[in-house]
């Protein structure tokens, strides 16, 4: 039986240069590791049902929590069931992805989300804000699928429950989150707007315009200490409340000097490096950081 120390999925949103970083350290450590590309998904998903491979870590980067017939889905339901230590558990990942269940769970736990309704799709056809609710969110809104990622389904300039629509012919899901849209006040000519990393505790932090996509590294002095640790704290909780480890979240400071979470959790996170992309590319010291930490984890993964 072939056993691998670390098996990742394969990324569709990255370049090379994140899967050379955790190649490099798997080698630098003494793991022995295996890229899980599409070309080799169906037959090492066989061979790990018929018990002639197994894995010990399996860093999960590409897999469709929505569509229990993907290949890659099924690979980690299917590790997760034999033993392996995927990042992160397909149980806590699926609860922490899913939008309109991890909501309530969120402002349960005292964390700063934006004012929201939450549309079931049975309701979609006939649903209709009250006046109080129609107050709260404010005119435009906006509109997320429950279980979207990549902005699919999102509708930004959301007026009435009408809208909704919108956001089902786009992206069908069993729940739509409607919330008020909140505008991140400027920090020395950037929007005050945030994507912080969380990795197996450790937390990075970088500018998001979410205007233009654009990241940039947090440059000592650009914001307080104080920002940078309500960041960090933020993120801290919803990784303890979650039980993931490796997930991202957008996080904006209001013109009320309020921090929002806007985007709780994304796991499978974009590592598309701005080296390969400057426009949206993610800046590549944090790429390599993530990587770096990532391997660590893993190592102590596969020895416990």
């Amino acid at each position: 039986m072939r056993i691998y120390d670390l098996a990742m999925t394969h990324l569709l949103d990255a370049d090379d240069f994140f899967i050379h970083r955790i190649q490099a350290g798997c080698a630098e450590t003494g793991l022995n590791f295996f890229l899980v590309e599409p070309l080799w998904v169906g037959g090492f998903l066989e061979n790990l049902r018929a018990g002639t491979l197994g894995c010990r870590v399996l860093l999960n980067m590409h897999s469709d929590h929505h569509r229990p017939e993907d290949v890659y889905h099924r690979l980690v339901g299917l590790a997760a069931e034999r033993g392996t230590r995927v990042i992160d558990p397909p149980d806590l990942a699926l609860a922490a992805f899913d939008k309109a269940r991890l909501h309530p769970r969120l402002i349960e736990a005292g964390i700063h989300v934006p004012p929201t309704v939450i549309v079931s799709r049975e309701q979609a056809g006939h649903f209709k804000l009250s006046p109080a609710q129609a107050s709260m969110l404010g005119s435009p809104f906006v509109i997320k699928p429950n279980m979207g990622y990549g902005r699919r389904g999102v509708v930004l300039d959301a007026t009435s429950e009408a809208d909704v629509w919108r956001s089902v012919v786009a992206w069908d899901n069993s729940h739509y989150l409607l919330q008020r849209k909140i505008v991140p006040r400027d920090f020395s000519g950037r929007p005050a707007y945030f994507r912080v990393y969380h990795v197996f505790g450790e937390v990075l932090v970088c500018w998001w315009n979410c205007f233009t996509d654009e990241y940039r590294r947090l440059a000592p002095g650009d914001v307080e200490d104080s920002t940078l640790e309500t960041l960090r704290k933020m993120v801290l909780r919803v990784a303890a409340l979650t039980g993931m480890n490796f997930f991202s979240s957008e996080i904006a400071v209001d013109e009320s000097n309020n921090f929002v979470v806007i985007d709780y959790v994304n796991d499978q996170c974009h590592m598309l490096t701005q080296s390969a992309n400057p426009r949206i590319g993610v800046p590549d010291e944090v790429v390599a950081g993530i990587a770096s930490i990532l391997v660590a984890a893993a190592k102590r993964l596969a020895s416990a």
